[in-house]
C-alpha cells in the first residue's frame, strides 16, 4: 500500500511516497513523457540545475527528481550500492503508477540507471546517461584529484574543477551562472549528504573497472532501447573517453560530448542538453517536443 503525502514549500513542492520500510522524497515538474532522474554522488534533488529541469519540462517531459533512501529528505538506510539506488528508482515508478519512463542518471546515478535497464528493461523508454561510466574495463580511469575534492566541503573553485573546466573563461562564467541559479532557490531544500559518510563510501583512488557488471554490459549490447550519454570533454571523475571506446559496440548508443566542460555538462549547457534529449525522444517516437500537455500526459 502506497501513501502519498504532499508538503508546502518551493515552487515545485516536495512530495513523499511510502515504500514499506522507507519514505522517498521527490518532486515532479511539468507534464509529458516521464523522465526519472537519478542524482550524482553527494547529490540530492537540489543538485540538479533548475535551468536543466525547466528546459526538460519545456521539451515535453514530466521531470521527476528524488532523494535516495536515507539521504536528503528520504528516510531508510542510506547506501551508495548502485543496486539499492536502482531499487529506489523502480520503487518510485511503482508508487507513482508509471509503467514506463525515460530513466536518466548522472554519475553514480547513471550506474543505477543502467542497472534499471538490465533488471527491468520493460520499464525503460530511453536510457539517458550524463557524465557516468559504462560497465567493464575502462579505456581511461578517473583522476586522483576527483577523489581529493569529493571528500571535502567544496568552495566555488572546487565546483569549477569538478564540474566545469577551470582553464576556460567561458566555462568559469557558465559556473557562475549555474551557481546563481542554485542560490536563487529558497525553502523546501533537502539536507546535504554528510561529507564524512559519503567519503567513506568512495574509496581512496580510481578503480578500473568501476563496476564489473557483465549482465549490464550484455544488456547494453543487446537492447533495442535508445541509450544516450552526455559528457564533458574533461571529466576528472568519469572520463567520457570510456563511452567513445564503446562507439560501434553498443547498437543504440548516441553520444554527445561537449567542449571545455567537466562532470556537469548539463549545468554548463542546460538548454542544449535538454533539447538533445527532447530531440532523441521525438526521433524515437517517445514523445513530441512541445506537444500539448493533454496529449503528452496520454503518451505517458
Amino acid at each position: 500500500m502506497t501513501t502519498l503525502v504532499q508538503s508546502a514549500g518551493a515552487a515545485e513542492p516536495t512530495q513523499f511516497v511510502i515504500l514499506q520500510d522507507r519514505k522517498l522524497a521527490f518532486r515532479s515538474i511539468g507534464e509529458g513523457v516521464p523522465i526519472l532522474l537519478c542524482v550524482r554522488f553527494r547529490g540530492t534533488m537540489d543538485s540538479w540545475d533548475p535551468a536543466f529541469l525547466d528546459s526538460l519540462a519545456a521539451n515535453g517531459f514530466r521531470v521527476i527528481v528524488f532523494d535516495y533512501s536515507g539521504l536528503g529528505q528520504s528516510t531508510g538506510e542510506s547506501s551508495y550500492d548502485p543496486r539499492s539506488l536502482a531499487r529506489d528508482a523502480i520503487g518510485l515508478l511503482d508508487a507513482l503508477g508509471i509503467e514506463k519512463a525515460v530513466i536518466g542518471g548522472w554519475s553514480i546515478g547513471g550506474i543505477a540507471a543502467q542497472i534499471v535497464l538490465a533488471t527491468a528493461p520493460a520499464r525503460v523508454r530511453h536510457l539517458a546517461l550524463i557524465a557516468t561510466v559504462p560497465p567493464g574495463p575502462l579505456a581511461r580511469p578517473g583522476e586522483q584529484l576527483f577523489f581529493e575534492l569529493a571528500k571535502r566541503d567544496n568552495d566555488f573553485e572546487d565546483v569549477v574543477t569538478i564540474f566545469f573546466e577551470p582553464a576556460s573563461p567561458a566555462s568559469r562564467e557558465a559556473a557562475k551562472r549555474s551557481e546563481a541559479r542554485f542560490a536563487a532557490r529558497s525553502g523546501d531544500r533537502s539536507p546535504d549528504v554528510p561529507v564524512d559518510w559519503a567519503a567513506a563510501q568512495l574509496g581512496d583512488r580510481p578503480r578500473n573497472p568501476v563496476f564489473p557488471a557483465e549482465a549490464v554490459l550484455h544488456a547494453l549490447k543487446a537492447t533495442n532501447i535508445p541509450v544516450s550519454h552526455i559528457g564533458g570533454d574533461h571529466d576528472i571523475a568519469l572520463p567520457v573517453e570510456n563511452w567513445h571506446a564503446l562507439s560501434g559496440k553498443l547498437p543504440t548508443l548516441h553520444l554527445l560530448t561537449l567542449p571545455s566542460t567537466g562532470h556537469a555538462p548539463h549545468h554548463q549547457y542546460p538548454e542544449l542538453c535538454a533539447a538533445f534529449l527532447g530531440f532523441l525522444a521525438q526521433a524515437h517516437g517517445i514523445g513530441c517536443v512541445g506537444m500539448p500537455a493533454a496529449a503528452a500526459k496520454a503518451a505517458s
